[in-house]
């Protein structure tokens, strides 16, 4: 299937590894020039080679934090100034939820909580203000928005409240740049196979005392697909998302966790 993507000027944030990484590249293999952000400089220079390498499309990288409004804005800007316009925003920058810390009513940490809001939720409408502006000169637009099925189950304090007000925020951007001509729409992953996930289930099968595969099975068996997804299936849902082919389609919420029979609906 064609996806008229062709000529699509895109920007990824957290676009150095795992989904962000995944979107790039279907983005760019499709036929969109891209640039990508996140803080790491390193990992998101070799990134944007290899894309570039394995596409031929142009794909730039800006360090920039999602959590800084003036990052924000300079990394728009800088964009607009490489590619000549913005048709798609992927905002995915975000902090690996809990990283190590207790998120739990009675003796979670709240540094937990403002970092995830700053970083993601806040990050997320600083960066759809920023692209809207261009897009509505423009008339047409795509905004993705990455959440988590942490959004409809009982994980965490920080995971749920922020995973559920971004969900919230692509329904209130939906409704407001509609009659612009721009899409907003939500994708929610469940477990899915990264670089990160890898390292922690390494670490939770050496703590647990079995085996990675035994481990990675036990997972797999809570998905209806009996396996976990991985980053390039949640690319390929999101390329259709941002193609002019999904025009119908805006202020939704999709779950893309290969079937979680214990999502709360």
């Amino acid at each position: 299937m064609d996806l008229r993507l062709t000529g699509k000027r895109a920007i990824v944030t957290g676009g150095s590894r795992g989904i962000g990484r995944a979107i790039a590249h279907v983005l760019a293999r499709e036929g969109c020039d891209l640039v990508i952000c996140a803080r790491n400089e390193k990992a998101l220079v070799v990134t944007a080679a290899e894309i570039a390498s394995a596409t031929g499309r142009k794909v730039s990288a800006t360090v920039a934090d999602t959590s800084k409004a003036k990052d924000i804005e300079a990394m728009v800007e800088g964009a607009v100034r490489t590619l000549g316009g913005i048709d798609i925003l992927v905002n995915n920058a975000a902090a690996v939820g809990g990283r190590g810390k207790a998120d739990t009513l009675l003796d979670g940490d709240e540094s937990i909580l403002r970092s995830d809001f700053d970083t993601k939720v806040l990050g997320y409408v600083r960066t759809s203000r920023a692209a809207a502006r261009h897009m509505i000169e423009q008339g047409w637009g795509r905004i993705i928005q990455i959440s988590g099925l942490a959004t409809r189950m009982a994980i965490g304090v920080s995971g749920g409240m922020r995973n559920a007000a971004v969900t919230n925020l692509g329904v209130v951007l939906a409704n407001e740049l509609g009659p612009h001509g721009i899409t907003v729409n939500t994708i929610q992953p469940g477990l899915v196979e990264t670089e990160t996930f890898r390292t922690r289930i390494e670490a939770m099968a050496e703590q647990q005392g079995i085996g990675v595969d035994a481990l990675l099975e036990r997972f797999a068996q809570n998905n209806a697909i009996g396996r976990i997804v991985t980053a390039e299936e949640i690319a390929e849902v999101a390329a259709f998302i941002a193609s002019p082919l999904s025009a119908a389609l805006t202020g939704e919420s999709i779950s893309v966790g290969g079937g979680s029979p214990n999502v709360y609906y």
